[in-house]
Parts: structure tokens; C-alpha cells; sequence
């Protein structure tokens, strides 16, 4: 799997330390729009090629994949340019900003025979993996509660009168897709598509969701998460049911400490040995690219296709347009 990347931000930096360590993948291209900004991760992660033209660097046929970790609002873009240059594409969440462009990326890469995978973590995690093993011990569900809340170091920028891209509406930013995007994939690979949604935010003045409150309704139960860019909190995840309950200690988004509580019994789980999250999803896509198992890539795009109907829907629910809905 030889890797190109888009995008020099933190994630990159930990996408690229995850690579490193899966045999037969690499990263053999960057792309950043100035050289100077992709230097420092270039020269960390000895990659010798560094592209400033994304048409040239698509172009490289020594490229079978790329990784899409630009602004929310170009992923769309990107992707598809990658498709269309019959490159498979590993895309950052939130995979897209509207369903037309999901299932635009969807149709070419089905069309194409191209893989093309939507880069969350927590469903791909071995932690997350044993939650699914243990859930039946817990009886009837009865409630889902999930709490990421990160204060962003870009928050006081927009206090001051600037607008960083995560919380911009023309980038697709805010809250839900930033943040509560993970306890929404926690929730949803769980238990599936709810009957319905609600959001409530905290909205800027520019209508953006600094943070808020997704209530997931399902037939027999209910599922509260709560994603904060504007606060601070302890994050944790909490399956309830009439058993006993599971808590995901720090958030969903890692699941680096899992408990499960049963009959007065506290029974910790763990699979992990790494805390790089990252690791896991690349261990999955290297697997199922070289295995050919485009059955299993589809699954995969299909599950992320339902999860961006969800985003959509609570987004119009809490009033919060991006530039991409005026398209």
C-alpha cells in the first residue's frame, strides 16, 4: 500500500507514526500547498517526494492510495480527483459535507472498482471490538450516554473576531463533525440507524456549533452524546443496561480503558498495545486491499453512508448551514 498524503496537520503527523508500523505500507508522497509546510513531516518520515500541484502528484503512478486530511469542505474534492485518477482513498471523517457528495464518491469508486475507506477510528479498534462481545451480558438496553468535550485551541481565536476553519461554515466545521462524530459512529455501529435524531447546540454568531447534544432515539432506548469545543469535561462512554453497564473510561474516541460492571463485578477489557488509534483502521485497509475484499470495503462505505444521512439530519435539525448546502 504506497500512501500519499493531503493535509499537514496533527493528524498527519499521527496517521504517518501509525504507518510505520504496517508491514508492506508506506507513505511515498505529501501534498501541501507551500514545500516549506510539509518539510518538517517529509524529512521526519524520510519522504522524498513533496508535491505542490495535486494534478501532478495524482498523476505519480508510484501512488495506490490517498489519504484525504485536508479542511472538512475539500474532502469531496479531493477524494474525487483521487478516483477519478484511479487512486484508492483513505478520507478523514467527517467523510463529506452533504449526501450528494457521499454518494457521488460512492458511485465512482463502486463504478471504478476502487477502494475507498472513511478514516474513523473507533469502529476499527480492538477495545471497541470487545464492547460488541460483551454487550449481550448487559441485558436491555436501556440507556447510551457518551461525552466528548475538548477545548479547542482554536476557540479563543473565534472569541477574538477571527474564524479558523473548524469553525467556519464554509470549511464544514463545528462541534457535530469535528468532535460528536465519534460517539455518533460509537453509537450507530452498535446499535444501528435510529429511528430518529435531534440536535441542540451552542451556536456561534456565525451559526456554527461550538457544541451540543445528540439525542438518538431507538425502539426499546435512548442514546444521549455530547461533543464540546468550547469546554472542558471528563469524557467517558456509558452503556446501560438492565444487568449491569459498560464504561468506556476517557471517551469513545480511543477506547483505551474499557470496564464492564456485571453481577457486583468489575471485569476490565483490554486489547490494545498501542495508543495510537490510527493503527488499527490502517491494519484493517491494509487488509483488505491486499486481500482484494472489496465486499468488505463496500460494507464499510455503505455503514459510512447511513452515519452521514445522521450528520445531515441533526445538523438541519440544529439550523447550521455550510456553503456546501448552497451548492
Amino acid at each position: 500500500m504506497k500512501i500519499a498524503t493531503i493535509g499537514t496537520g496533527a493528524i498527519v503527523d499521527n496517521f504517518l507514526s501509525a504507518l510505520d508500523s504496517i508491514d508492506e505500507a508506506q507513505c511515498v508522497a505529501m501534498y501541501s500547498r507551500k514545500e516549506e509546510t510539509a518539510k518538517p513531516l517529509a524529512e521526519k518520515y524520510n519522504i522524498t517526494s513533496v508535491y505542490t500541484d495535486l494534478d501532478e502528484m495524482y498523476s505519480d503512478p508510484n501512488i495506490e492510495f490517498v489519504y484525504v486530511a485536508s479542511p472538512n469542505s475539500l474532502h469531496y474534492d479531493h477524494a474525487y480527483r483521487a478516483l477519478e485518477h484511479d487512486k484508492h482513498v483513505i478520507c478523514e471523517k467527517p467523510f463529506t459535507s452533504t449526501m450528494s457528495e457521499v454518494e457521488s464518491l460512492i458511485s465512482l469508486a463502486k463504478r471504478k472498482k476502487l477502494m475507498l475507506f472513511e478514516a474513523i477510528t473507533t469502529i476499527h479498534l480492538p477495545n471497541y471490538q470487545l464492547i460488541k462481545d460483551n454487550i449481550a451480558k448487559l441485558g436491555a438496553i436501556k440507556f447510551v450516554q457518551c461525552n466528548y468535550s475538548q477545548y479547542s485551541s482554536k476557540y479563543n481565536a473565534l472569541l477574538a473576531g477571527e474564524t479558523p476553519n473548524v469553525f467556519n461554515p464554509k470549511f464544514s466545521g463545528g462541534a457535530l463533525t469535528d468532535i460528536n462524530i465519534y460517539n455518533l459512529h460509537f453509537v450507530m455501529n452498535l446499535f444501528g440507524t435510529p429511528e430518529s435524531i435531534s440536535y441542540t447546540a451552542n451556536k456561534h454568531a456565525n451559526g456554527i456549533d461550538t457544541s451540543g447534544v445528540l439525542v438518538m432515539k431507538y425502539p426499546k432506548f435512548i442514546s444521549e452524546c455530547v461533543g464540546c469545543k468550547d469546554t472542558h469535561s471528563m469524557n467517558f462512554a456509558l452503556i446501560q443496561g438492565e444487568k449491569g453497564y459498560i464504561h468506556v473510561v476517557n471517551g469513545a474516541q480511543g477506547c483505551q480503558k474499557v470496564i464492564l460492571y456485571i453481577e457486583d463485578k468489575e471485569v476490565p477489557l483490554n486489547m490494545q498495545t498501542t495508543h495510537n488509534s490510527l493503527y488499527y483502521e490502517l491494519l484493517e485497509f491494509n487488509y483488505v486491499y491486499k486481500k482484494r475484499e472489496f465486499e468488505r470495503c463496500y460494507e464499510l462505505l455503505d455503514y459510512s453512508h447511513s452515519v452521514m444521512k445522521m450528520v445531515v439530519a441533526a445538523r438541519r435539525d440544529a439550523g447550521i448551514v455550510f456553503e456546501a448546502d448552497l451548492v
